[in-house]
């Protein structure tokens, strides 16, 4: 009987120790975020990478252009007088009258 009680004491102890254990062995579950990928059947088979972080600025400094350059730059005559008869065509005068 006394090696019965031992058992049974020994197997109680066992027991309790298991369920006190068992939160600490459980797995911890990592959540994330979820992927959408959306398409439509009659566009093309495209892949679009999306970044989920939002990118840093770029330290890099900002390229420095003066408009003295430009102002002082050489003008080729066809380009000007290209971009003449556009501006004319596009902006065509309201006090001329068609003729």
């Amino acid at each position: 009987m006394l090696l019965n009680s031992q058992i049974l004491a020994r197997w109680v102890w066992l027991m309790l120790l298991m369920f006190l254990l068992a939160p600490a062995m459980a797995e911890v579950k990592l959540e994330l975020e979820e992927t959408e990928i959306t398409g439509a059947r009659e566009l093309p088979k495209v892949l679009y990478i999306v970044p989920w972080k939002k990118t840093a600025p770029d330290s890099r400094p900002l390229p420095m252009k003066s408009l003295m350059d430009e102002v002082l730059a050489p003008i080729d005559m066809d380009v000007f007088r290209r971009q003449v008869r556009y501006h004319e065509f596009t902006h065509p005068e309201k006090d001329a009258v068609p003729q």
